[in-house]
């Protein structure tokens, strides 16, 4: 069995690719450039190559028909990946361009003294990542001057955008994000802020995010009614949790579910989501209720389970794609057993 052989990570660019493969024409390799030559390599074909995400029919059925493979080859698993983003991954990082010290656009090159030294289109980049707080505080300690004559107690200014609020807007939209988009409980966020010297009770965060909720009630409603305009609608749903709902005497369902509906329009996506006693379908249906009149018949896209299909008012219509990843999974799983009948 052949080993595999773990490549160590090196950093190289362009500009000293090219200064490898310049270098080769008049003289061989040195080992070191012939490493960093290799990574590059490996690293773009880990790119290149396909990746396939379900099961080849081969795989599923025993090939009678196929060849048996020549003896002697070994199957080779493509290497792996070296994992690294570059510095255009990083579009949230805070920008800094640093002038070079000595020279100047356009000046004379120190090197040979004979041609000029031009800004490169692209800079050096160097990403540093530092830790932080999910919420930062900061204490303004205003100065305090008293008159040892009147008692009059002069305070130094506020300095400019500091607000009136102890909240800022971003920590409401900071603590959202990390409750309902990245699934961190608020008692583990103020345990968290707490370790890090930032009291933030639990209590507090609920009382920013629900009044940040009435403020941007309207921004949802819209996007509900734009997500309702797609010329494509996935929708699902599944089980969750509420430690307290209010419920009506007569409601006979004791579920509660959250449905996600996705929207596809103009090739932008509008993902939605529904927390109640409705199934994915009931609020698929409230959802093309805002669909204008004049546009063709959205396509629905969805696993066959019969919850998931809306139940529409009169004049509404939809056309219905069901999953064939689902189905072909029913072929799949019986395949062994009924090997002709699956074919």
């Amino acid at each position: 069995m052949k080993k595999k052989v773990s490549r160590r990570r090196i950093d190289v660019n362009v500009e000293e690719l090219d200064r490898i493969i310049d270098g080769a024409k008049s003289a061989p390799l040195t080992e070191s450039d012939s490493e960093k030559l290799k990574t590059a390599l490996h690293a773009l074909a880990e790119r290149l190559l396909p990746r396939s995400k379900t099961e080849k029919t081969s795989s599923v059925f025993e090939d009678r028909n196929s060849a048996a493979p020549e003896e002697g080859r070994e199957r080779t698993d493509p290497p792996p990946g070296h994992g690294r983003n570059g510095a255009d991954a990083y579009r949230g990082a805070k920008k800094v361009e640093i002038a070079h010290a000595n020279l100047a656009h356009g000046g004379r090159c120190p090197d040979c003294a004979r041609g000029n030294v031009y800004t490169q289109k692209e800079p050096k980049s160097l990403v540093r990542i530092v830790g932080q707080a999910p919420l930062a505080a900061t204490v303004y300690e205003l100065e305090r001057l008293r008159c040892n004559a009147c008692g009059q107690v002069f305070t130094a200014e506020e300095p400019e955008g500091v607000g009136p609020e102890k909240y800022d807007e971003t920590a409401a939209a900071m603590i959202a994000q990390l409750k309902y988009g990245s699934g961190v409980p608020f008692h583990r966020l103020e345990r968290m802020e707490e370790l890090l010297g930032i009291p933030l009770p639990a209590a507090t965060q609920w009382e920013l995010v629900e009044e940040t909720a009435a403020l941007i009630q309207p921004v949802h409603e819209e996007l509900i009614r734009q997500a309702a305009q797609g010329e494509v609608l996935h929708n699902d749903d599944t089980s969750m949790r509420v430690l307290e709902m209010e419920r009506d005497p007569s409601d006979e369902r004791t579920g509660v579910f959250t449905s996600g509906i996705v929207s596809i329009a103009s090739g932008l996506k509008i993902a939605l989501y529904f927390t109640g006693r409705q199934h994915a379908g009931e609020n698929l249906a409230d959802v093309v209720k805002q669909r204008a009149p004049e546009l063709s018949a959205p396509i629905q896209m969805c696993d066959a389970l019969s919850r998931n299909t809306p139940k529409l008012s009169p004049g509404v219509e939809i056309l219905l794609a069901n999953c064939l990843a689902h189905g072909r999974r029913q072929f799949v799983e019986v395949a062994q057993n009924f090997p002709e009948e699956c074919r």
